[in-house]
């Protein structure tokens, strides 16, 4: 009787340690899911929704220590500060005026009673020789700020800017380094990067809608004076100790070569039809900075192939932003999709190709639909490389044929006009040869005959001539070896594209499989070169293709 009694309550304990120990698993995972939710929503907060929950006891005291010490100082700042950005700013909005509008100025501007807060400060490792400080910084304040408007006909119109909401960092640097106080020659400060910048503006005495398209080019030319003078890399110095501190000046770094070839499966805009897209490129956000590709009609897989350049002053920070649009036609164009690509992630003079997934928000990225992709082929050159391109699929071989055409060299020109002499050099030059194309087969095409075959073909093109040649018909087949040869006369290689779509071949008509798109760039570079391509456009196939270029580069008479 004992003995059994024993199993028995042997096996009651081993169910409730079984019972037991699963009920603590799931405690345990719900723990842990309850603090990744918070987690992730603590993430999704703003500043503001993060102010609310944590008091100013919740900061370091220290944070809190310059928060009240800055307090103290404003009156003497706003004071100090604000001839300062009169003087600064009034040339950049000058520059950047409207064509409907006369003139553009001040007329009062005070930074009001309310100080910025210090929401964060962090020293970044930097070379010797000099400390990087950031300042997270917020700012809902009270300014009075004032601009005497003139429009080309009418009066002047004062207009009060009110309403600023800022949140941002700024960046501080402090170099050189020196043995004498306060043991360093200079200061430089910018506004690392622009997380938030609200505004209104009021016809004071009226209403600004009665007067057409002025509010928003007085908005931009506002958010392009900031960017153009104190957003970074475009920093400001402050001499400390007297001496010659022109290496701390903002300087062109280097030019990047943007290709933009085409894009796939973007979101369709349209109710009827299909959009039309088209990209707006910038590695600063300048009107007279950015560059807009054509606009390719009824189409969500445009092939633009289309080359620009910038100048670039900070690879390490900076990146290329492409924004997809549908233009809309007399309506404001809408927006398909973003994406950006940090320049510190090229190698200077390596060309690199990259499928870049469009998003709707950089900032807010928690966007799971589909937009889209767009394929770049990126090149950095740096200033005084002397051309040197890498060959991006051997990096010990040195491109030859473009040498002379991808050669960058600095001077003192405004970057604007860097931008432009470089693209009219580029013209001049044009890489010219013959392009000997091999088709040699293809593997898995789909079957689109109802004998479960297909008849395929392939029809070989240069975009941009327009020169096109096409293969033998080979009958109910998947796996088709064609092994024929077409030779192109190709003009200007920099600006071509191959293009080779895939057919079934049918009693009538004919039925589309499959396309493969592709820049001469890595032609270019290599000579020659065998490879395995997949299709686009379809389940599956890919084809194999022998691909040889002779340059015969030439330069175009003036």
């Amino acid at each position: 009787m004992g003995f059994m009694s024993g199993i028995v309550l042997g096996f009651v304990f081993g169910i409730a340690l079984v019972v037991g120990f699963a009920r603590w698993q799931n405690v345990r995972a719900k723990r842990r899911s309850d603090l990744a939710e918070a987690v992730a929503a603590f993430a999704r907060m703003s500043v503001e929704d993060m102010r609310k929950i944590l008091t100013d006891r919740d900061y370091p005291p220290w944070l809190s220590w310059l928060n009240r010490q800055l307090d103290k100082l404003w009156p003497f700042i706003d004071e100090a500060a604000s001839e300062l950005i009169r003087s600064s700013v009034e040339p950049i909005l000058e520059q950047y005026r409207p064509p409907i509008l006369a003139s553009l100025k001040f007329s009062k501007l005070t930074l009001g009673t309310v100080a910025p807060q210090f929401t964060g400060i962090c020293i970044l490792d930097s070379k010797p020789g000099q400390i990087i400080m950031e300042l997270e910084m917020q700012w809902d304040g009270d300014p009075d700020i004032v601009l005497d408007i003139k429009p080309l006909v009418g009066m002047v119109l004062p207009i009060q800017v009110k309403n600023i909401g800022f949140t941002g960092i700024f960046r501080l640097v402090f170099k050189p380094l020196i043995d004498e106080f306060p043991c360093f020659g200079a200061v430089s400060y910018s506004l690392r990067k622009k997380k938030q910048l609200d505004f209104t503006l009021k016809v004071i005495g009226g209403e600004i809608s009665s007067i057409p398209g002025l509010s928003d080019a007085i908005d931009e030319t506002i958010r392009d004076a900031i960017e153009d003078s104190i957003t970074w890399p475009v920093r400001k110095i402050v001499a400390i100790i007297p001496g010659d501190y022109s290496d701390l000046e903002l300087k062109p770094a280097g030019m990047l070569e943007v290709k933009l070839v085409l894009a796939q499966d973007l979101t369709n805009k349209d109710l009827i039809g299909k959009s039309d897209p088209f990209v707006l490129l910038y590695v600063r956000p300048l009107r007279n900075r950015m560059k807009k590709s054509k606009t390719i009609n009824n189409q969500l897989s445009p092939v633009w192939n289309e080359n620009f350049e910038f100048v670039v002053e900070d690879p390490s920070t900076q990146y290329l932003t492409i924004r997809v649009f549908d233009d809309e036609g007399l309506q404001p164009p809408e927006l398909i999709g973003c994406a950006h690509v940090a320049l510190k992630d090229l190698e200077p003079g390596q060309v690199k190709a990259v499928w870049l997934k469009l998003v709707k928000d950089l900032e807010i990225q928690r966007d799971t639909k589909n937009r889209g992709q767009v394929l770049l082929e990126l090149l950095y050159c740096p200033f005084g490389m002397g051309g040197q391109l890498l060959n991006v699929y051997d990096p010990d071989l040195s491109l030859t044929s473009l040498e002379r055409v991808m050669k960058y060299e600095a001077d003192d020109s405004g970057a604007v006009d860097l931008e432009r002499r470089n693209e009219q050099m580029r013209r001049d030059i044009i890489v010219r040869g013959v392009l000997s194309v091999t088709v040699i087969c293809a593997e898995g095409l789909p079957a689109l005959d109802f004998m479960g075959k297909s008849d395929p073909y392939v029809v070989v093109m240069m975009k941009k001539s327009g020169t096109k040649m096409k293969t033998r018909v080979l009958n109910e087949t998947l796996n088709p070896s064609w092994n024929q040869t077409f030779d192109f006369v190709v003009e200007d290689a920099l600006h071509e594209l191959l293009i080779l779509e895939v057919y079934d071949h049918n009693t009538i008509g004919k039925s589309y499989i499959g396309r493969c798109i592709m820049t001469l760039t890595r032609l270019l570079m290599e000579e020659e070169f065998y490879d395995v391509f997949p299709l686009e456009g379809t389940k599956s196939g890919k084809i194999s293709l022998h691909l040889k270029w002779t340059p015969q580069p030439i330069i175009r008479d003036s």
